[in-house]
């Protein structure tokens, strides 16, 4: 038992990794004047990558919320497609500075990824109770949630920078 729980935490990390590095890939590959297009949405390359440096340290506090069976702080802001919040993660983290924004978004990749290398691997998929209108709030929920996300904004630059 022990042995699954450590693989599952091993490729949940390495997806976590290997994502975000995918994504930086395109995203560097966006042509200097068009960092600030808005193709999705309201939501430029800056805003997008900004908003993934949000939701990093959104995790790393969710993390320590739910290894203290508490609810993380950001679902008193949930909407319809966490719209208010990442709204917020934008103006927070977009730099005007697109290589210090890349950079921003692998750092702040790597902190969660180090804060989750200490955190053992039974607790990722363990119950702390922890629920949000019904739905059972776990650390792997949570990477999964990321892991999607960062899939799905992936094939959006891609296909941004394919106009």
């Amino acid at each position: 038992m022990r042995a699954a729980a450590e693989e599952k935490k091993a490729r949940a990390l390495q997806t976590l990794r290997d994502e975000r590095l995918v994504l930086l890939d395109v995203a560097a590959a966006v042509p200097a004047e068009s960092t600030g297009t808005v193709f999705l949405g309201e939501w430029s390359a800056k805003d997008m990558i900004a908003h993934l440096i949000g939701w990093d340290y959104a995790n790393i506090e969710a993390v320590h919320a739910i290894l203290n069976d508490r609810l993380p702080a950001f679902y008193a802001y949930h909407d319809h497609d966490w719209r208010s919040f990442n709204a917020e993660l934008v103006r927070r983290y977009r730099l005007e500075d697109y290589a210090a924004l890349l950079q921003a978004a692998r750092e702040s990749n790597q902190l969660l990824y180090d804060l989750l290398l200490t955190v053992p691997a039974g607790e990722f998929e363990r119950d702390h109770g922890v629920r949000f209108r019904g739905y059972k709030v776990t650390i792997a929920r949570l990477l999964a949630a990321e892991s999607d996300d960062e899939q799905i904004h992936g094939r959006q630059l891609r296909d941004f920078l394919s106009l």
